[in-house]
């Protein structure tokens, strides 16, 4: 059990990457006395995942949405606040070489595609929108995987996944040899010329999902040691209030344009409630949650 002060300021150590959102507090334009951050975690924020699931070396911090799933079937002593740290829709991050033709979503059948993790957001929001929104039968596809899970209780099903060599080629050498028939890439790998979208015109097809369903895409959310919220409230308040303030100095949401940063528990609703059914679905969770799951009695009122 983690024990806090009880009263006064307590400092967090603190897992959040530089972002549009996170500036202005970690510039220190917005601040907190009752909430003081060290923010000790790594530059890129999904390699501290593993860490604050498995050793607990973070108070606080930003968390896959799906990593979060698999630490409530684990056991793992976090609650989320209804605040998104990373959002986007998800139809450009997923390629394959140019020449391929056809490859369109429903030809992928069969074939081998390749993500860093099989238990990554990303790649279970593409999953997601494989299944709903072009009827692809997820059990055909067969999944090369580099990573393990971030949670090391969770073991792959064998069914669905393959485990590429680690001292073999990586991801990338993978989506450009053509090895794999399409890929979930890292951001370097979007822009490359030799490289396409699987799903056409990603970027209007998102919006037209953002229209359809009401929501984007959450990938991260901001979670704590589930002790905070039972024995210092008022640092919690103070944590959302905070990020709540340094999202609107970081000018978001843009003017007409879906938010995907929501904050509140009813405007994340929707999203979670869709990648909670994609995680079960694809036995990336052991059961289908409900989004009142994520939270506490106190963290689903922020906001509200």
């Amino acid at each position: 059990m983690a024990t806090f002060p009880a009263n006064g300021p307590v400092r967090l150590r603190t897992n959040l990457a530089d972002s549009q959102l996170a500036n202005a507090l970690k510039q220190g334009e917005v601040g907190s006395y009752l909430a003081q951050f060290d923010f000790c975690g790594p530059k890129t924020a999904n390699q501290g995942f593993k860490p604050m699931v498995r050793e607990g070396l973070f108070d606080a911090g930003e968390l896959a949405i799906v990593t979060y799933m698999q630490a409530l079937d684990y056991g793992k002593p976090l609650v989320l606040i209804p605040a998104t740290m990373v959002g986007r829709f998800q139809h450009q991050f997923f390629v394959c070489r140019k020449e391929r033709s056809p490859m369109d979503p429903k030809t992928l059948e069969g074939k081998r595609v390749a993500v860093r993790s099989y238990t990554q957001t990303t790649g279970v929001w593409v999953r997601g929108i494989l299944q709903d929104e072009y009827g692809v039968d997820l059990s055909k596809l067969k999944w090369l995987c580099w990573d393990d899970p971030h949670l090391a209780e969770y073991i792959d099903p064998a069914e669905l996944v393959d485990r590429a060599k680690k001292d073999g080629p990586q991801l990338n050498d993978i989506a450009l040899s053509g090895e794999a028939d399409a890929v979930i890439p890292a951001a370097d790998l979007l822009a490359h010329p030799d490289m396409r979208t699987v799903i056409e015109n990603p970027d209007e097809t998102g919006r037209k999902w953002g229209e359809k369903y009401g929501c984007g895409h959450i990938n991260h959310m901001f979670a704590m040691h589930r002790d905070l919220p039972k024995e210092r409230p008022d640092v919690v308040r103070e944590i959302y209030r905070v990020l709540a303030e340094s999202k609107a100095k970081g000018g978001l949401p843009k003017p007409g344009e879906i938010d995907q940063l929501p904050f509140g528990f009813e405007n994340c609703r929707k999203s979670l409630e869709l990648i909670a059914r994609y995680a079960f679905e694809q036995k990336v969770v052991k059961k289908l949650y409900k989004p009142e799951e994520f939270f506490d009695d106190m963290t689903i009122k922020l906001g509200s």
